[in-house]
């Protein structure tokens, strides 16, 4: 009995992503029916009502965001895990961990609204006085990364804390001191999940919608100033599935053609994930 509702649960997950698949894929053929798929792969033009089908802005702005989101989250995030698994009492780490992950919760427009009231118009501008508009990808980046820090400290600090404490004190006997055995002992022994963490946060920051929707623009552009406003591929589909185009045009084919591309993208990222995982997995 259990092992059959275990089956049923899997075989749910399956056909739901199977499901995502065959209802990405209809339209964004007929998408590709009347649009070129190189044009719209290495194209650099992106405005739909004019018939220019080049995803390649789109794609820029989502990776451009990532990146400055991994700048801040990767650093912040091992670092409050180092400190969570090797320096932090019980006491300690019983209080701050919840804490910490109480910022996963919090809904992503609250985030895209904090970005722009209090990151663009007080940090950005008044205080390190940037020539940044209302809509910046910067600011876009910067919150999207203190959003995806939960995931990456988190998943960080279970896989240092089940390294044997026996590495640990061997390192110490051998000289090493608090330092040195983190970084030298733990952190490599906890590699593959540290790698996943790292993974799993650049795989929501690429499909995060509300906060680039609100904070980073909706103007295609092949800028490469994190100060212009540009829009993302998560950004462009949430604004396009407002009802303003009718079902079955071209226009409202791009929604599904740029989802499918997502979940490709996607697709590719927790590939390199798994891969890595197992490159890197330790057994003790």
């Amino acid at each position: 009995m259990i092992k059959a509702v275990l089956f049923v649960a899997a075989m749910i997950s399956i056909l739901t992503t199977i499901g995502i698949v065959v209802t990405l894929l209809r339209p964004s053929l007929d998408f590709f029916a009347e649009a070129s798929i190189i044009d719209f792969l290495i194209g650099t033009d992106w405005a739909p009502r004019r018939g220019e089908f080049g995803a390649v802005p789109l794609v820029k702005a989502t990776f451009l965001i990532t990146l400055i989101a991994l700048l801040v989250s990767v650093p912040v995030g091992l670092g409050a895990a180092m400190y969570l698994s090797e320096y932090a009492s019980a006491r300690t780490r019983k209080i701050f961990k919840p804490v910490l992950e109480l910022l996963a919760g919090v809904p992503s427009v609250v985030y895209g609204f904090f970005a722009l009231t209090v990151i663009t118009p007080w940090l950005l501008q008044d205080l390190l006085a940037l020539d940044v508009g209302f809509t910046n990808a910067l600011a876009a980046g910067l919150v999207l990364g203190v959003m995806i820090v939960p995931t990456v400290a988190s998943l960080s600090e279970d896989a240092m804390s089940a390294v044997p404490l026996a590495l640990r004190q061997g390192s110490l006997a051998m000289g090493a001191n608090k330092m040195q055995t983190t970084l030298r002992v733990v952190f490599p022994a906890a590699l593959s999940g540290i790698a996943a963490a790292i993974v799993l946060g650049l795989s929501r920051a690429v499909g995060e919608t509300m906060i680039v929707t609100l904070a980073s623009g909706s103007l295609p552009n092949m800028s490469a100033d994190p100060r212009d406003g540009m829009q993302a591929m998560t950004g462009y589909m949430a604004t396009t599935a407002g009802g303003e185009n009718p079902v079955g045009s071209l226009e409202y084919n791009t929604l599904f053609a740029i989802g499918l591309l997502l979940f490709a993208i996607t697709l590719v990222i927790n590939m390199v994930s798994i891969s890595l995982v197992r490159r890197f997995r330790q057994e003790y």
